[in-house]
């Protein structure tokens, strides 16, 4: 039997560490028990101690996993810290306390400004402060990938005669080499006594576009723990990709003796949510969940793969949830097939809640030809985004072109139900509706950031906007709309990033 290699996911907390990538606590719980469908071993779901969200955040997951995976809460190698993670951890099944500090020379002279002595007794000092707690402890080595060999083992040794139950070997700037890093990996276990009886996990950055093959260097040199996200989602150029260390097992088990227990099915629902939620795109040609996947375009491709598969695939795409789906949706289709499809997709409606969707696939089928996954997707999650508003979207219209002056006649619905209808003239059709809206929300904001894509293929796809606005006090808030009109689908965007400012959701 090969060894199983424990899955970390870290979306909740590294991921959502990524630029404009923040969620609320209710995103976060939802991709939570996504998650759970993917069987992963442990969530990692905040640091407690940043913030009132992080800790309720944490607090919540940590009643929703049960016994179906470890809960973990990160910290600093700091007393506090600790204690606050204890609290927010309090109602888990499976609690893992993840505490650390970093090893490398340019952490202790530069950042924490202490000797090596002082390195070894902080760390020691949290393991056992945090053993207090739980009984499942993990000890990260920060930018352990830039340290020296020798010290590294000192601190490892010192945290597993503290009682460290996993040991955390990140590559934290993605500097390695994977080789090098495997080497690494394999010095520690050969010099650290009892490093056989601990979980030795590898948490590795893709700043040189490198970060899956750190991880399965690790697991080839004796790691039996990989920290990942949904879409390689993180700080800067982001971490291991999930999906891509996972298939990367399954296809070398043998080699690396290695095997995971991830549902691998749900990957591709798991990547277009993570994506819906934090704004981030997933790129075309991305491994595993990218739209280009398992496409072909080349003849000789096309021609190789209808005689047999594998002759350019090595993933089956329903191996990973990417089959095209056999029902082809269009506005000649009843409430039978559209709850059918939403329900393989993952969602469930009945009754008025069908109605109401059957209702806006209706409005949509009426103008496209087919209505595709991605479709309903965006259609469910502009249904989500709609329920919580403070101020909806009642009706827009605009008039522009050369050489009308762009002009925007807004209606919205405030707080209370009232309608209140402007008008406003902009530099362009977009510029003018935001004025309109701004004139009656009356919210200061910046916006940062303002992008269009196509939801599916075609001239007649549906537009979803992303846009990202600062406060004045310079949160940054996130707001998403789709719409076969990219005019409204704007107007939806910007409306659901101030609604969210309002209400303090970012």
């Amino acid at each position: 039997m090969t060894r199983k290699i424990h899955i970390f996911d870290t979306t909740l907390r590294d991921g959502e560490q990524s630029p404009g990538a923040s969620m609320n606590t209710e995103e976060k719980l939802v991709i939570a028990r996504e998650l759970l469908r993917l069987n992963v071993d442990v969530i990692e779901a905040g640091f407690p101690i940043s913030s009132p969200g992080d800790f309720e955040s944490v607090r919540r997951i940590a009643e929703l996993a049960g016994d179906d995976a470890v809960v973990c809460a990160l910290t600093r190698a700091i007393a506090r810290d600790i204690d606050v993670a204890a609290d927010a951890l309090r109602y888990a099944r499976r609690p893992r306390i993840h505490t650390g500090i970093g090893v490398s020379p340019s952490h202790l002279a530069d950042k924490l400004r202490i000797t090596e002595d002082e390195c070894v007794e902080r760390a020691v000092a949290a393991v056992r402060h945090a053993k207090g707690y739980v009984d499942d402890v993990q000890f990260y080595a920060e930018d352990a990938g830039r340290s020296d060999y020798a010290f590294l083992a000192r601190v490892i040794q010192a945290v597993v005669d503290a009682g460290a139950t996993v040991v955390n070997i990140p590559d934290t700037t993605g500097y390695s080499l994977p080789e090098e890093f495997g080497e690494r990996i394999a010095y520690l276990m050969a010099h650290v006594r009892g490093i056989e009886d601990v979980t030795v996990s590898v948490h590795c950055h893709n700043d040189l576009g490198m970060a899956t093959a750190l991880a399965l260097a690790g697991v080839r040199a004796g790691a039996t723990q990989v920290e990942c996200t949904i879409n390689g989602l993180g700080e800067r150029a982001g971490n291991t990709a999930m999906e891509e260390v996972v298939m990367g097992v399954r296809m070398h088990g043998d080699e690396l003796d290695a095997h995971t227990d991830v549902n691998a099915r749900e990957f591709t629902k798991a990547s277009r949510l993570v994506s819906s939620i934090t704004g981030m795109g997933v790129q075309a040609n991305k491994a595993i969940v990218g739209a280009n996947a398992f496409a072909h375009s080349s003849g000789i491709h096309q021609d190789g793969v209808l005689k047999k598969r594998d002759t350019y695939e090595i993933i089956d795409p329903a191996d990973v949830g990417a089959g095209t789906s056999q029902i082809v949706l269009t506005a000649r289709s009843g409430h039978a097939a559209l709850r059918h499809r939403l329900e393989e997709l993952g969602y469930a409606f009945e009754g008025e809640e069908l109605d109401q969707v059957y209702e806006a696939f209706l409005n949509l089928a009426d103008k496209k030809k087919e209505v595709y996954d991605e479709d309903l997707e965006s259609l469910v999650n502009e249904r989500g985004r709609e329920e919580d508003a403070l101020y909806t979207l009642r009706g827009v219209q605009v008039s522009c072109g050369f050489p009308l002056k762009p002009t925007a006649t807004l209606t919205l619905a405030d707080p209370e139900g009232v309608e209140v209808t402007v008008c406003e003239h902009g530099t362009g059709p977009i510029d003018a509706v935001y004025k309109a809206v701004d004139r009656i929300v009356k919210m200061p904001n910046d916006l940062t950031e303002f992008t269009v894509s196509s939801v599916t293929r075609g001239i007649d796809a549906l537009g979803e906007v992303t846009v990202r606005v600062k406060a004045a006090g310079g949160e940054v808030y996130t707001g998403r709309g789709a719409d076969a009109d990219i005019i409204v689908s704007s107007t939806k965007a910007y409306l659901n990033a101030l609604n969210r400012l309002l209400a303090g959701k970012r």
